[in-house]
């Protein structure tokens, strides 16, 4: 099982940068594929970014160019770089975790990043 727990939420103004931090515990995340998801009050979950095991990373369109995934094996954490940062941004950024041969997602509780002047 592994527990997650993210950090570095918190408001900025557009055109602001904030890194956000998925820490895993009881576990080893190199085993893991490990994504960003975000989401807004009335809308469904979305995916920001993934990185694999081989450290291939994925992105959302209205993301790429200014977000990047990182992930630390030997610290257990996961890291989300957001520059250029819009007020669209604005959102619960979740972390989520699922084994590479497959299971259930592990998810976080949420960090939250207010976009705003």
């Amino acid at each position: 099982q592994v527990q997650l727990a993210e950090s570095g939420g918190g408001l900025v103004q557009p055109g602001g940068s904030l890194r956000l931090s998925c820490a895993a515990s009881r576990s080893n995340i190199s085993t893991y594929v490990m994504g960003w998801y975000r989401q807004t009050p009335g809308k469904q979950r979305e995916l920001v970014a993934s990185i694999t095991l081989g450290e291939s990373a994925n992105y959302a369109d209205s993301v790429k160019g200014r977000f990047t995934i990182a992930k630390d094996n030997a610290k257990n954490t996961v890291y989300l770089q957001m520059n250029s940062l819009k007020p669209e941004d604005t959102a619960v950024y979740y972390c989520k975790a699922r084994h590479f041969r497959g299971g259930m997602d592990y998810w976080g509780k949420g960090t939250l990043v207010t976009v705003s002047e």
